[in-house]
């Protein structure tokens, strides 16, 4: 039993529009990832800047168009909760991208197999 040719168009047709959706999202969660591991970069070089300063040092942090003195404790901690939240999206972004990845691959192989069988006749 062969399946009509317009049918058969029409199924690659909509595999071929999730392959390229696939790989858009692919592009944009890589673009996530990279913008979310230099914001994590960011965050530790200012933890590591801090940690070399005496404690009692005087910090401020910027509020809008003025700065605020800090305890250097309230910005460290601050840092740590940013980087454990940056580094949980993250995660779900590798996950998101392991999705899109295998979406992009089984529809690249249901291309080629529909392909192989010959099923499309110009």
């Amino acid at each position: 039993m062969s399946i009509p040719n317009e049918a058969l168009q029409k199924l690659v047709q909509e595999i071929e529009a999730r392959a390229i959706s696939s790989q858009q999202q692919i592009n944009i969660t890589k673009a996530q990832i990279t913008a979310k591991q230099r914001e994590v970069r960011l965050l530790d070089l200012t933890a590591k800047e801090l940690g070399t300063l005496p404690k009692d040092t005087r910090v401020y942090e910027g509020v809008g168009k003025m700065f605020i003195g800090v305890p250097i404790n309230a910005v460290e901690k601050r840092l740590s909760t940013e980087t454990t939240e940056l580094q949980t999206e993250m995660s779900g972004l590798d996950k998101k991208l392991h999705y899109y990845e295998t979406t992009y691959k089984n529809s690249r192989e249901n291309m080629e197999q529909i392909l192989k069988s010959g099923g499309l006749r110009g």
